[in-house]
């Protein structure tokens, strides 16, 4: 059974594109190709694709729309970038660390940015 029929079994009518995506992403590769490119595990891909995850999908869901559809946002520190990336940097905005200029630039854009959801940005 491929990902998009066990993603269609699950989700049925309701299936997101973003989930839709993920399970292509998973058919023409593999499913543990795709959770390292999400940096995730190859089971939270597997409950995603089931219905089965019980926490909040959000950062999954901006990581699949960064990484598989493209999707992108205007950073007012960096400009054009993907979500994916954008969730990175708003992770890693929790905390400040004087590491290099481009991240104390970027400490103090996402914490200034109206995306910038707060420090559990980077969990899942």
């Amino acid at each position: 059974m491929s990902a998009r029929d066990t993603a269609r079994e699950f989700w049925g009518e309701a299936m997101p594109d973003w989930v839709a995506a993920l399970a292509r992403a998973c058919d023409e590769t593999s499913q543990n190709k795709v959770a390292l490119k999400l940096e995730r595990s190859a089971t939270l891909v597997s409950n995603i694709l089931r219905n089965r995850y019980p926490a909040d999908t959000s950062i999954v869901e901006d990581l699949v729309r960064g990484h598989f559809m493209r999707a992108v946002v205007d950073c007012p520190a960096l400009g054009e970038i993907g979500k994916q990336v954008c969730r990175k940097w708003r992770g890693k905005a929790a905390n400040f660390e004087n590491v290099n200029s481009q991240t104390v630039t970027m400490y103090r854009a996402c914490n200034r940015c109206p995306i910038h959801k707060g420090a559990d940005d980077d969990a899942a």
